[in-house]
């Protein structure tokens, strides 16, 4: 009998162990959460421009200058203030650029007119 008790103890330590493997896989690889709005007016006010979430990592241009955003996601939103994503203040060379964070709302220092989601992690 103690034979069989240790096979099926080490068969059930091996079924925890694959199962939390698998556990772990999934959410490396976990699927976009929550929301990710865009509004043309400061304060969140003005007309809403919702994010699809699942678009990472792709330059998106708005058709409206946005002012301010409302995120609430595992994903966080790079916004520019030049289109295809350029870093800078509007019409000029530089590094500026807005991350939203992944919970948050607030206001842009400039109108954006371009974003990227980035992949949850």
């Amino acid at each position: 009998m103690t034979t069989n008790r240790r096979r099926l103890s080490r068969a059930a330590v091996a079924s925890a162990a694959a199962a939390l493997c698998l556990a772990g896989a999934s959410q490396a690889q976990a699927a976009p959460l929550g929301s990710a709005t865009l509004y043309t007016g400061a304060d969140r006010t003005g007309t809403a421009v919702p994010l699809d979430l699942a678009k990472t990592g792709v330059c998106q241009n708005l058709t409206t200058p946005v002012r301010s955003f409302s995120v609430a996601s595992n994903q966080s939103v790079d916004v520019f203030f030049n289109k295809d994503c350029t870093t800078g203040a509007p019409g000029k060379p530089g590094d500026l650029y807005y991350r939203t964070g992944t919970l948050g709302q607030g206001n842009f220092p400039y109108e954006a007119v371009s974003y990227r989601i980035n992949p949850a992690g």
